[in-house]
């Protein structure tokens, strides 16, 4: 698999997207996946909101009203808030001030259709019908320090492979395993691309060995469904389901 970052024009609020990524993209190769940071739709959607005391209580404001469940950031020694959004879990629900002038900013809004106008659009634009996209975010991990990419939407390919009652080495059927292509994908791609001051928002996944299966529309709401565990079935439910959440502005 390779990974080339696209090094970009800084991105201006409201910014029109689709002539961005027209501009910034090279040739895209059939059989290729267009890896998105979600803060650059962010932008061309203009979802800042201007700091202005810049206490921690400001941001926290802004928190509960992003998120569908928090926790009170009393209960972290960090003073964040562990937050529950759209399904995953995440730092003050997303919400990030770095590479960012005097704002905060926010998720974008209608993800998963801004994810799939993007597709369709880079599909038309480069004339290739094997193609996939993945908006990634930042995320880390419990009981492992340090940051790495996560798939927060994607189109153009199954991001979930069942593995489920094929063989291992030994002949045993798998009981639990499946793939998730899309945050693999996400993982490698944000290494690749960067955190900080490397300007480089896009990357281009190519020659991707593992099998991938393509899909010609935008993913079904099963498909999206299939993602997502219920935190009362997840396997870490024992710590999801004691702790103290709060409904937050997000829910629906």
């Amino acid at each position: 698999m390779k990974v080339t970052a696209i090094k970009t024009s800084v991105v201006q609020p409201g910014e029109n997207l689709p002539d961005f990524l027209a501009e910034q993209l090279p040739a895209l190769p059939e059989q290729s996946i267009v890896v998105i940071t979600s803060k650059i739709i962010s932008f061309a959607q203009n979802r800042l909101v201007p700091i202005k005391s810049g206490e921690p209580a400001e941001k926290h404001a802004l928190a509960r009203q992003e998120a569908d469940l928090y926790l009170d950031p009393t209960e972290s020694k960090y003073g964040v808030m562990l937050t529950i959004k759209d399904s995953l879990l995440a730092v003050n629900a997303g919400i990030d001030q770095s590479n960012s002038q005097g704002n905060y900013v926010l998720w974008p809004e209608n993800l998963q259709q801004t994810t799939n106008q993007i597709w369709e659009f880079l599909r038309k634009k480069f004339q290739v019908k094997e193609l996939g996209v993945i908006v990634t975010d930042s995320k880390t991990m419990p009981l492992r320090w340090g940051v790495t990419g996560t798939a927060i939407a994607h189109c153009g390919f199954e991001a979930l492979i069942d593995e489920i009652g094929t063989p291992d080495i030994f002949g045993k059927k798998l009981e639990m395993t499946q793939l998730n292509v899309a945050e693999a994908i996400a993982i490698a791609a944000v290494f690749e691309m960067g955190e900080g001051d490397e300007q480089q928002p896009l990357g281009v996944v190519s020659e991707i060995e593992q099998r991938i299966k393509w899909q010609d529309r935008p993913p079904t709401e099963k498909e999206l469904e299939s993602l997502v565990i219920d935190p009362k079935d997840d396997v870490y439910a024992p710590v999801l389901m004691s702790a103290n959440w709060q409904k937050g502005g997000g829910s629906r």
